[in-house]
């Protein structure tokens, strides 16, 4: 029962994200033949206008528009970009990947700011280092990416010329060394913002998990205080965190634009974002519907994963 709810759970949200963008991105001023011919579309002959929608499918009625879409979606037809002269499943297969590499490493650069100093905001409250989680974690929440982005990547480049960026990207598999260097700076600037909603999400369930009973028992009964931290007070405050952590991982997969953007990093992003300047329609539809997906399988495997951790979860 539960399983069979999860599934139409899920196409019900991904049909209702399919038809927000598809009506969303035809609200948007413009279309594709003025996206394509700028001013020149005004000299246009109302028989080349007409072709020019036959050919882009503008001439049917939304409705129409829509299921076709929807339809050749479910055939593996994600739909063809004129501008760059590929199918959008091509430019998916490409973008997302690089992506995922980025969200893997901004999350993992997240826990290791968030979760140890929400820790040690968590082992003496009001104290000069809760005061530090604090800061870090109103800073990371106050700064915007774009601000931090562009001072690091002005500031590296100007002063110690590290801009790995401006070679052209290259991926993992091509040049390990250069893909490491030109994702460490958009995986830091994500990390930071991403650190700060972990860190309190730390310190607040760890300040719960201490209050039990069995923290004070094992307290008592002699337990090493970095083995109680660890495996009784961290292990037993990992739902939260990881909840918290799938959330951010979620959320990168498609909101990670803006940086995508400043660092050049072909993601699925800034792929979105083209094709929103350039009124690609089939480029914006197909990709934001795959982002949902991604975000609706990450969610799954989060609620997976917590059930694993905790016993009790699993067992209600």
């Amino acid at each position: 029962m539960r399983l069979r709810n999860r599934v139409v759970s899920t196409v019900a949200t991904l049909f209702g994200v399919a038809v927000l963008v598809f009506v969303m991105l035809r609200a948007i001023p413009g279309n594709q033949i003025t996206a394509g011919l700028g001013t020149e579309a005004a000299a246009l002959t109302p028989a080349q206008r007409q072709a020019l929608e036959q050919y882009y499918g503008l001439d049917q009625p939304l409705v129409t528009q829509f299921f076709s879409w929807l339809g050749n979606m479910f055939t593996g037809n994600f739909g063809y970009s004129a501008r760059q002269q590929q199918s959008v499943l091509d430019l998916t297969l490409h973008s997302l990947p690089v992506t995922f590499e980025l969200a893997v490493l901004s999350i993992v650069l997240a826990l290791l700011i968030g979760v140890p100093l929400g820790m040690l905001a968590a082992s003496r409250t009001n104290s000069s280092r809760d005061a530090l989680g604090q800061v870090v974690s109103l800073a990371g929440l106050s700064v915007p990416a774009f601000l931090l982005a562009t001072t690091l990547l002005s500031i590296l480049a100007a002063s110690f010329g590290f801009n790995p960026n401006g070679q052209g990207f290259a991926t993992l598999f091509d040049d390990p060394l250069l893909n490491l260097q030109q994702m460490l700076l958009p995986a830091l600037v994500l990390g930071f913002g991403i650190a700060a909603p972990i860190l309190r999400t730390t310190r607040t369930a760890v300040l719960e998990v201490r209050s039990n009973d069995f923290v004070r028992t094992a307290r008592a009964k002699g337990v090493p205080e970095r083995r109680l931290q660890v495996k009784h007070v961290l292990g037993n405050a990992l739902v939260p965190i990881v909840t918290m952590t799938g959330l951010q991982f979620g959320y990168l997969l498609g909101g990670a634009v803006v940086v995508e953007q400043i660092f050049s990093v072909p993601g699925i992003g800034r792929q979105v974002l083209l094709g929103i300047q350039q009124k690609e329609y089939a480029v914006v539809q197909s990709t934001v519907l795959v982002i949902a997906l991604a975000f609706v399988l990450v969610n799954l495997l989060t609620d997976v994963l917590y059930r694993i951790i905790d016993p009790r979860v699993r067992a209600s």
